[in-house]
């Protein structure tokens, strides 16, 4: 099986944001569980055969992006896709 292409993912990058993702999260909370698991412990791999983009098609967002996007608007009572995609663009209004 041929591994999908992704867009690369990068918790620690600051060209963008000059705060550090991963500097933020706090043990004990809800997202340092969240990020540890979806990066330690679980094997996403399941995910990769749906993926048909090996043949020179646009990268995809890796399925640990996705997850924590859809749990961390589902911890917060999100569960619409409308709002979802709202909240990741006005985070700090969902406070």
């Amino acid at each position: 099986m041929l591994m999908p292409k992704f867009i690369g993912k990068n918790c620690d990058q600051t060209s963008m944001v000059v705060v550090n993702f991963k500097d933020q999260l706090q043990p004990g909370t809800f997202e340092f569980t969240m990020h540890h698991l979806l990066d330690e412990k679980l094997d996403l791999s399941i995910f990769y055969p749906r993926y048909q983009n090996n043949d020179g098609r646009r990268p995809a967002y890796h399925p640990a992006i996705l997850l924590r996007i859809i749990l961390f608007a589902y911890s917060k009572g999100i569960t619409v896709s409308f709002p979802i995609k709202w909240a990741t663009r006005h985070e700090k209004s969902q406070e």
